[in-house]
């Protein structure tokens, strides 16, 4: 599930920050204030669900023994990359909404995204539903593997292992994909968009502070150049039909569930300031103070910037890039706290694989293999077998 998590991402962030969508057909009147608030307030809201319970539900993903729940971990050179390929992404993207039809476009996105979203909802919501399945209930254990090659060459594609319980969520998650498919309903694309996000940061692990720093630079003069410099991105967000965006209706007072005049966030603006802060928890627990006090300063200073993008989108009546404002509030505020408490040091040395898995030999470059969680985690244990080639590398190699 995590590599299906990270092709979203670089899509996801195509859509821009808080923006009103497009009026279709006769002009709308102006939204009320009151149907304004109660827009960003959700759309705020909705941000901060999946960053704090994904932060949280990273924590016991890096402890997973389970091939399926193991992290897809960044490094600084994924990070440095990164900007590029969603650049040439994003623009692509500009490039057949122009050239082709939007509506057989979106088809083929929606049939993907509706594939996509199930697994993604059914992961979500698998450690809840847990809770209320009785103790008789019936769990057999199943597992899907899909391999290349034969003999000694063969390579795990896909390598996912779940039970009856699970099989259950999937049922319930495929009426949402349905109802989404069917309806393109606001609400059953949020639903995939919150699951999207949280498994996001559950699932994606930068493994450092610098290579945070990096990810966010980049994607912040991304964000500002797509935004500001062109009108492809919000072209794009406003053309595409898929879940990558957390929407809002701000005349739901006026019409109810059949509103149509949206707020919008961008999931990228959720997800990337999303595996930082998780990262910080990390690094909370790491010191062993019992306090998670960068978590909180993080979580508060993403509060503050996604408030002041909200702010200004309304006093200049213009789509912002989130990026521009969350990412010096996501790392300033807690670099600030850092050196007020005389911890800069450590901050930039943590190592999150090694943290919080002390027996796990570290990546320290991304094997050629097709991206899956099994297959990252075959090739750890090659490495672990083969002591003359595990070499010690700085981060800044990575």
């Amino acid at each position: 599930m995590a590599e299906q998590a990270t092709a979203p991402l670089s899509e996801a962030h195509n859509g821009s920050g808080p923006g009103a969508a497009p009026a279709a057909g006769p002009a709308r009147p102006p939204a009320t204030p009151e149907g304004m608030a109660l827009a960003y307030g959700s759309l705020v809201l909705m941000a901060l669900l999946p960053i704090f319970f994904g932060a949280l539900r990273s924590v016991t993903c890096a402890k997973s023994k389970n091939a399926s729940d193991m992290p897809e971990t960044i490094t600084s050179r994924d990070a440095a990359r990164f900007p590029i390929v969603a650049s040439c992404t994003l623009f692509g993207l500009y490039l057949f909404f122009k050239i082709f039809s939007q509506e057989y476009i979106n088809l083929l996105l929606s049939m993907y995204f509706f594939v996509l979203g199930i697994l993604a909802l059914s992961h979500t919501i698998s450690p809840v539903m847990n809770k209320f399945f009785p103790a008789n209930f019936p769990s057999k254990q199943y597992q899907l593997l899909f391999t290349q090659g034969s003999g000694e060459a063969k390579e795990e594609i896909v390598n996912y292992e779940f039970d009856s319980k699970d099989l259950v969520c999937l049922a319930m998650s495929s009426v949402i994909g349905v109802w989404y498919l069917l309806r393109k309903h606001w609400i059953a694309n949020n639903l995939f968009g919150l699951a999207f996000s949280l498994n996001g940061v559950e699932l994606l692990h930068l493994n450092n502070v610098s290579t945070g720093c990096i990810l966010l630079g980049g994607l912040f003069i991304y964000d500002v150049f797509w935004v500001f410099g062109t009108n492809v991105m919000v072209t794009v967000a406003k053309s595409f039909e898929a879940p990558i965006k957390l929407v809002f209706p701000q005349d739901l007072l006026e019409k109810g569930l059949e509103a149509d005049n949206f707020a919008m966030l961008g999931l990228g603006d959720v997800v990337i300031p999303g595996i930082f802060i998780a990262l910080l928890l990390r690094f909370d627990i790491s010191l062993k103070k019992n306090t998670h006090t960068y978590f909180y300063t993080s979580f508060v200073a993403y509060i503050f910037g996604l408030g002041l993008t909200i702010f200004i989108m309304h006093i200049f009546k213009h789509a912002q890039p989130a990026l521009l404002y969350l990412v010096p509030a996501c790392i300033g505020f807690p670099l600030l706290v850092a050196l007020v408490k005389g911890e800069v040091t450590e901050m930039f040395s943590y190592e999150s694989s090694a943290e919080i898995l002390p027996h796990t030999p570290r990546l320290t470059h991304f094997p050629t293999v097709s991206g899956s969680p099994a297959s990252l985690a075959d090739s750890m244990q090659q490495k672990l077998s083969c002591p003359r080639r595990r070499r010690q590398q700085s981060p800044s190699a990575m």
